[in-house]
């Protein structure tokens, strides 16, 4: 019988590896030796690459799909819909900072993966919170703006500096415990940018 701890052992070695080299570049061997087990082993977990790839990614996307779809279909305001987005996307990452980056380029490795991965399981689905946005912008309490340039914005200050973190550290030249200070700081100013661009 599989054991679930083995089996975990197996995913966060993948995951690691993944990270660094991608989809193509892991070898199942390196992920068995980060995992203390023999390769055999790895292969009676997960029978090729492309199985443990698969579980590795549904792992992280069962953490982010839910998180997000709980925030865009509350009962909150626009504008707290937009502070609580902020809050904890950005906790979120600062607790498994892998997430962006696996996400992102395999997704974009990979858009035939995606496109069937996604058919499959319920990506977060930001209809109802375009809507809200609509309808506040016809009772005049926000100014006129695309709910897709809205939505853009709020995801792409909240992930950009994850994804690109070594770029990020360089530049502002910051080691890891001031980039997590200016993260947690975002939480505030990233709601503050946006709510005051679009408040009527």
């Amino acid at each position: 019988m599989k054991d679930i701890s083995t089996e975990q052992a197996i995913l966060n070695a993948a995951i690691s590896v993944f990270q660094k080299k991608g989809m193509a570049g892991a070898r199942m061997q390196e992920i068995a030796d980060g995992a203390n087990i023999n390769k055999a082993m790895l292969h009676y977990y997960f029978r090729s690459k492309q199985k443990l790839f698969e579980a590795v990614f549904l792992q992280a996307f069962q953490k982010f799909a839910p998180h997000v779809n709980g925030i865009f279909n509350s009962e909150a305001s626009v504008f707290e819909k937009i502070e609580e987005f902020a809050d904890s996307y950005i906790s979120f990452v600062i607790e498994n900072p892998y997430l962006p980056t696996f996400l992102i380029q395999e997704i974009n490795i990979n858009p035939d993966f995606a496109t069937t991965f996604f058919e499959a399981h319920s990506a977060p689905d930001p209809a109802s919170f375009e809507k809200q946005i609509a309808e506040e912008i016809e009772k005049g309490t926000l100014r006129p703006v695309d709910p897709k340039q809205l939505l853009l914005h709020l995801f792409s200050l909240c992930a950009f500096p994850f994804v690109g973190r070594g770029l990020v550290k360089g530049i502002l030249k910051v080691d890891n415990k001031s980039f997590t200070t200016l993260m947690e700081e975002r939480k505030i100013l990233i709601p503050e940018l946006i709510i005051n661009s679009i408040k009527a």
